[in-house]
């Protein structure tokens, strides 16, 4: 987690909101967030989302659609439960062909990780066998699916669907969604592949859903019953595709920017009033997106050389601008390190569509989902971008059109 020491800001009602989660769910330092946004009170009171696997979002999982018999406080039996494990076991050894080209670190252990093209092969031959499947950053198959359950969810018909998550580590999530007898479950199955063995079992687990949502735009968000430390409020999957492009620029110029941390995303500013958002904590943010690196600093600061070098590429600013708002040191000819302690449940940004401009600049409509909200568009923002032949570029502008 990235740390830092702040200096004291101004916090507007909003954030206040922020602040008062934090301190519910794990006081943690809160950050300045500039919008005029309200937000009601009584999401104070939303229980946090169980995590199956830390650091992973939780995924769902479908494949039959008959009513579950209860079994205790739970919503299938024993021989359901074993009918989702053989699922669970066939829809990995359908993607054998990939485990046999991925790389495994530890011959013991075996985890096994795939690549980009591994991960997208893996759903795309659980989609073609019928079964929804989804990775990161990898559009959902057969989503269709998941409307289908949750339209039957609405119309309070029982119903079940199974969403198949490939991970980077190997692993395979089969998150099974059941709705019956006005309650919500899921039903969770493991899977890793054991070499010589296939696919193999590690966990289950069965959760109470507290609620569960699909968006206007094609997000599923759910949350739980339990509430785990340090865990989001919600989890959430993107139903609907997303182009590969809007999916590319999103990757390039937009991932990995907060709205709460400091003000790129979150005030209106252009090369008039750049000065506004100049500030020593965006600058590890900006430095791993330019340079796909994380930041090495020297004794708590950063030469000069490398942070203007940076700055000035990616915004419309100057050495003197940069030394009079970010904390330069002539002795030193160096900048401070200023390290973050992260907002928790930050919303993120994704390229929706964009505009290529006859003059090079890149028109980005940014959408900012925050799914602790229920939201898969809290904020939109038009981002321009000038992109330069060696790869690197420079954001010119921010236009906020909307705030949650």
């Amino acid at each position: 987690m990235k740390k830092k020491n702040r200096k004291k800001r101004n916090i507007d009602g909003g954030f206040l909101l922020v602040l008062l989660l934090s301190a519910i769910l794990g006081g943690i330092m809160g950050k300045r967030w500039r919008s005029e946004r309200k937000v009601i009170l009584e999401e104070i009171s939303e229980p946090a989302v169980e995590f199956v696997y830390s650091g992973y979002r939780k995924a769902a999982i479908e494949e039959k659609e008959k009513p579950l018999s209860s079994y205790g406080n739970g919503l299938i039996n024993e021989e359901e439960k074993s009918e989702l494990e053989n699922l669970a076991l066939l829809a990995a050894d359908k993607i054998k062909a990939v485990y046999e080209g991925a790389e495994s670190e530890d011959d013991t252990i075996q985890f096994f990780y795939f690549t980009d093209e591994q991960q997208k092969e893996a759903v795309r031959i659980l989609g073609q066998s019928g079964f929804v499947s989804v990775a990161e950053d990898v559009n959902m198959e057969n989503y269709e699916k998941v409307e289908d359950f949750y339209s039957s969810y609405l119309e309070k018909h029982d119903a079940l669907v199974t969403i198949f998550e490939v991970n980077r580590e190997g692993r395979i999530g089969a998150y099974t969604f059941i709705y019956r007898e006005d309650r919500l479950q899921t039903f969770y199955v493991g899977i890793k592949w054991q070499e010589g063995k296939g696919p193999q079992i590690t966990d289950t687990l069965v959760s109470d859903v507290a609620e569960i949502t699909l968006t206007e735009k094609g997000y599923f968000i759910y949350a739980y019953e339990s509430v785990i430390a340090h865990s989001s409020l919600r989890q959430y999957w993107r139903i609907r595709p997303l182009s590969d492009k809007c999916r590319e620029l999103t990757a390039k110029y937009i991932k990995g920017l907060s709205y709460l941390d400091y003000n790129i995303l979150s005030v209106n500013w252009n090369g008039n009033n750049v000065e506004e958002i100049l500030e020593p904590c965006i600058f590890e943010d900006v430095y791993r997106i330019i340079t796909g690196n994380n930041l090495q600093t020297e004794n708590g600061r950063i030469p000069a050389k490398i942070y203007e070098k940076v700055m000035t590429t990616c915004f419309p600013v100057s050495e003197e601008q940069l030394r009079n708002k970010c904390g330069y040191d002539m002795d030193s000819d160096s900048y401070p390190y200023e390290m973050i302690f992260e907002s928790p449940y930050q919303p993120f940004g994704e390229v929706t569509d964009y505009t290529e401009n006859k003059d090079g600049i890149l028109t980005l409509h940014v959408e900012g989902v925050w799914p602790d909200y229920n939201s898969d568009c809290a904020f939109v923002n038009e981002v321009t971008v000038l992109p330069f032949q060696d790869g690197t570029f420079r954001f010119l502008s921010n236009t906020i059109e909307k705030r949650f």
